[in-house]
Order: C-alpha cells, then structure tokens, then sequence
C-alpha cells in the first residue's frame, strides 16, 4: 500500500507530493533497495553483498596498472579510494535517489560527506549560501574550515526570495535541508533550485532526514546533489557510520568556468574531472578529495553493515513516520508540554509544502517544547524506555537536548534561527510500540514536573 493511499492516524492526510518517477519495466524502491547495485557473487554464488576486506589488488600487467590509475581502465586502484563492498553501497544509494551506478560516493560519515562536498565547490573569495536552519556539525564545517580558508559563508532563510536577494556571481553553492534538524521546517525544493540555477549556482540537499529518498527525492525535483548520514536511517541499527554524496549530473558546470575552477583545472595527465566523468563530474571531485587526498575512506565492514540496514529502510521508516505522527496529538496534551513541532501537524509553518515535497510521511523526528528548560531537562533525567543519546534514525527511539548538545557549537541567534530553543527535547521515534513510547514520555514529564519546587520552597534550602 501507498503512502498516498492510507487513511493517516489522528485523521491528518498524508503527504501528496511528487511519487517516483517509474519507467515501465522500472522497479519500486523496496526491491532496489534489496537488489540494486549487485548480483550473486559470480566466483561463488554468494547472495549476500561479500566483505572485501583487502587495502590493495592485483593487477592484470603493466598496462592494466596504468590505466587503473589514470582512469582508462576498468579495476580497483587501492583500498582507500575503491572497495567492491563499499562500491555496492554507493550504486545501491545512488539508485534509490534515481541515478545511474558511477554517480554516488560513500564515505566515513556524514560529517565527511559534508565536508567532502562542500570543498569540492568551494574556492577563495567566493561564498556558499547556507540555511540558518542547519545541523550544528555542518555549521562546523562552514565555520572551521572554508571561513579561515577565505571561503565566505552567508546564512539566509531556507527560502527561494532569501537565495534571490543573496545570491550573486560569486555562490558557489546553495545548501540546504530536506527536514530541518531539529525545526522540521521543509523548504520548496522546486523553488529554491529555480532560485540557485537563476544565479549559476548549484543546489546540495542535505537529504539524511528524508531517509534515504524513501520520504523525498530532491533530484527530481530540480536539486543538483544529495548528502547523506547513512549513520542514521540507512543504516538505522547504530552500529556504524557512513556517509553519501549523490551527484544528480544536471548542473551545467561548463556555464560559468571561473566559478568552479576544481571542475576545469587538468590533472597531471592533462585532464579535467569533466572530461573523466562527463555524467557526474561532482562525485568524481568529491572522489578525489574525500577518498583519494584525505582518506575520509568507509570500510567494507561499515558498508556491509549498512548494506544491511538498507535491506529494510522502506519498512522501517513507515513505521516510524506512522508512530510519529500518531504520537504527536498525544504528546501535545501533555501537561507540561507546549508545544510538539512536527511538520505533520497541520499547524506547523511547513505543513502545507511538506505536502508538496514529501511522500509516504513527514519524517520520524518531533521537537517537544515544554514549560521551560527545568522540565524538558528533568525529562531527559526520567527516561526508562527512551535512550538519552546524540543520534536519530535508530530503531530504537532516543531523545537528546540540542541547545546543550548537538547545537551548543552555536551562538545563540544562530540557535534560536534553528528553531533550538532553551525548552526544546528533540525525539527520534523508533520501532517501540507507540503506547510505550507514550507512556515512558508521560511518566518522564510528571516526574520532571513534580520535581520542581514550588513557590515558596527555593529559600528553604
């Protein structure tokens, strides 16, 4: 059944935004994310992805050396930059966000895919236009690393009039967030990539929240390239990190040269990235600088591991989407609790786009605001079933205070402009049964709550 299709608890309707594209003869995304990208083992009949656990390869003569290394010639160069393993990851990825084998690339994490992609774009005297609803560890990034090399780094609103009003001849890259961490705002993807384009620039989608493409598909609906953390729901066990770029092959690199010289700059061999691979030139740069010249290099173990997580993403992240929503009208009427931000919520400042941009579910991630910090603090302190800890996309559902945590990295407006506030706990649902999820939550919050002093009782210490 569709997501489009099911009635949707607590009678809020589902997302209607774009269903994938399917060619005839196509398969849907619960098969490729079984099958794509690899066939039994042909040498042993093997069904399961092997492990290739080896830092090198042999190679056929010296001819065939020199080819692998200047790219003419079919084979794996070293174990830092080409894994059979791993190379099924990045096939099976790309192909769940629509693109062809050859077009995505994993990595250590998704700190690194970031970092990989971001420089990949990046050069001195230019400027990446970033959202101010961002992930902490990407602010990081742009912080830390292209600021002190001379690349600027410009935070608007994840909106097409704010990427027109900012951007100019020197954007070399729009970035933004599929669900923002932990506001759940959505932009218009559709929008904003008319906004990049219009000024030469491409727009990089960092998809983690959206699930491996199961809830969105950005590159269809005109974004140039996809990061994720397949740490999370792609892996969705907490047992290895790993992270992806997805190059879309649509952005014209050609138009403006001087923008993206990385792009147009030859090699020893006297050729340029375009001409190596015409069809994704972005995930042969990120290649090159992540995996050959900084090492940020995932082994084949992480990659079986999240090969396996991969097997049931479409299963798993229904049934979170579907407790999550659920969930969020119950939590809502907890005494103590403010507020529950969730773009499924018709009350939420981007319900109505999320209806536009996403399918099958508003994501798995709710922000609690409560009364004030004591209680959202105090409810951490309480939990029995939920796990107090820095990630999402787990199987097992865990909270996490980001003003203190994840985003503390921050100055305050810029938490503030990520909709982390004092009072907020962000929850990622997992496969618990709702019910318990409920219930520890509600006994968390009275605890919280009847812990605090009443008036009167502070100078009585």
């Amino acid at each position: 059944m569709n997501g489009n299709d099911r009635h949707e608890p607590g009678g809020v309707p589902p997302p209607d935004g774009p269903s994938e594209a399917r060619p005839d003869g196509a398969q849907g995304f619960a098969t490729r994310q079984l099958h794509a990208g690899q066939r039994p083992d042909p040498a042993t009949g093997a069904r399961a992805v092997p492990i290739y656990a080896t830092t090198s390869y042999q190679f056929q003569d010296a001819a065939h050396a020199e080819g692998v290394f200047a790219g003419t010639a079919a084979g794996n160069q070293y174990g830092r930059m080409d894994n059979p393993t791993v190379r099924v990851l990045a096939d099976r990825l790309a192909d769940l966000e629509g693109r062809p084998p050859g077009s995505g690339v994993v990595l250590s994490s998704g700190q690194a895919a970031t970092s990989a992609v971001m420089l990949a774009l990046a050069s001195p005297g230019r400027e990446w236009l970033v959202t101010n609803q961002l992930f902490g560890g990407t602010a990081a990034v742009a912080n830390k690393i292209l600021d002190p090399l001379g690349v600027r780094v410009r935070y608007v609103d994840p909106d097409p009039d704010a990427v027109r009003a900012a951007a100019g001849p020197d954007t070399v890259g729009v970035w933004v967030e599929t669900l923002a961490n932990p506001s759940g705002t959505v932009p218009d993807l559709p929008a904003l990539a008319d906004a990049a384009h219009a000024a030469g620039a491409p727009l990089v989608v960092d998809n983690t929240f959206a699930c491996g493409g199961y809830l969105c598909l950005p590159l269809a609906q005109g974004a140039d390239a996809v990061v994720h953390s397949a740490t999370k729901w792609i892996g969705g066990h907490g047992v290895a990190l790993g992270g992806a770029v997805i190059d879309g092959g649509s952005f014209d690199w050609h138009a403006d040269p001087d923008r993206h010289p990385g792009f147009h700059r030859p090699d020893a061999r006297g050729r340029t990235v375009l001409q190596k691979a015409p069809h994704a030139p972005l995930a042969a740069r990120v290649k090159d600088l992540g995996l050959t010249t900084m090492g940020m290099t995932l082994g084949p173990q992480e990659a079986f591991l999240l090969l396996q997580g991969l097997e049931t993403l479409s299963l798993r992240v229904q049934r979170c989407c579907d407790t999550a929503l659920a969930l969020a009208p119950r939590l809502g009427e907890l005494e103590g609790v403010r507020e529950v931000v969730y773009p499924g919520l018709p009350g939420h400042p981007s319900h109505q786009v999320a209806r536009r941009v996403l399918r099958h579910g508003y994501g798995a991630v709710l922000g609690l605001a409560f009364e004030d910090e004591a209680t959202a603090r105090g409810t951490l302190d309480r939990l029995r079933l939920i796990s107090h800890l820095a990630n999402i996309g787990d199987a097992k559902t865990v909270a996490i205070h980001p003003w203190t945590t994840t985003h503390a990295g921050l100055r305050e407006p810029a938490r503030r402009a990520a909709g982390v506030t004092p009072d907020l706990v962000r929850l990622s649902v997992g496969l618990e049964d709702p019910g318990d999820i409920l219930a520890d939550l509600a006994q968390a919050v009275r605890g919280a709550r009847e812990a605090r002093p009443h008036p009167g009782e502070e100078g009585n210490a």
